[in-house]
C-alpha cells in the first residue's frame, strides 16, 4: 500500500510539472498508466480496435486538459474517468449503429458471428476444456452486453479492475451508494442471464 501512496505523491509532482509544460513529466504519467488504460478500454469496449482509439483519445484529452486538473481526485481516478466516458460514448454509438460483429447466414438460414468461425491457434492439450472455456467466455460476454453501458462500467471497474465502489463512484461522477445499487442491478441481470448454465 505504501508504494501506491508514494505513487500518488509522484503523480502530483508529475502533474504539476506537466501543467508547466514539461512534456517528459506527462510522458512519465502516460508510461505509469498506459497498460491500465488500455486494459480498461479493452474490457469496456470488447474490441481491440476501439480500445486503441479510446486509449489514444484518452491521453490526448488528458494532455489538452492537464492545465484544468485541480487535484480534487487522484490522476488515476481522473484518467479512468476520461476513459470510461469515452467508452460510454463508443458503446452508445455502437448501440445506435448496431454493427458489432460481422454476421453471416448459414445454409439453414441461421445467423452466426463470422469471428466465431475463425480457428483459435492457441488450442492446448485439452481441446474439450478450451471449448468449454471459450463457450463460458462467450456466454459471459453476451450477458455483459445485456447490461446498460453504465451497469457494465460499474461491474467491470469493480470486478476486472478491483476498484473500490467509492472510487468507481468518483470515476463515474456519482456516489458510492449509486455505484453500489448499479452493481447490484448488474449482478442480478448477469445471474439471470447465466442461470441456465448450472
Amino acid at each position: 500500500m505504501a508504494g501506491q501512496a508514494s505513487g500518488r505523491i509522484d503523480d502530483t509532482m508529475l502533474v504539476r510539472e506537466a501543467q508547466h509544460g514539461n512534456r517528459a513529466a506527462f510522458e512519465e504519467l502516460v508510461r505509469s498508466y498506459d497498460q491500465a488504460v488500455l486494459r480498461l478500454a479493452l474490457h469496456l469496449t470488447g474490441s481491440e480496435h476501439e480500445a486503441q482509439d479510446v486509449y489514444q483519445e484518452a491521453f490526448l484529452k488528458a494532455y489538452k486538459s492537464i492545465g484544468n486538473f485541480r487535484f480534487e481526485c487522484s490522476f488515476y481516478t481522473w484518467i479512468y474517468r476520461i476513459v470510461t466516458n469515452l467508452c460510454l460514448d463508443h458503446l452508445r454509438k455502437r448501440q445506435v449503429r448496431k454493427e458489432d460483429a460481422p454476421v453471416a447466414t448459414d445454409a439453414a438460414g441461421e445467423q452466426y458471428d463470422v469471428l466465431d468461425q475463425v480457428p483459435d491457434g492457441r488450442s492446448g492439450a485439452n481441446p474439450e476444456r478450451d471449448l468449454m472455456r471459450r463457450e463460458l467466455g462467450k456466454r459471459i460476454s453476451h450477458a455483459l452486453e445485456k447490461l446498460t453501458p453504465r451497469e457494465r462500467m460499474v461491474f467491470e471497474l469493480k470486478h476486472y479492475h478491483g476498484l473500490k465502489l467509492r472510487t468507481v463512484g468518483e470515476v463515474l461522477h456519482t456516489t458510492e451508494e449509486t455505484a453500489k445499487n448499479t452493481l447490484f442491478r448488474a449482478t442480478q441481470k448477469l445471474r439471470g442471464a447465466l442461470a441456465d448454465m448450472r
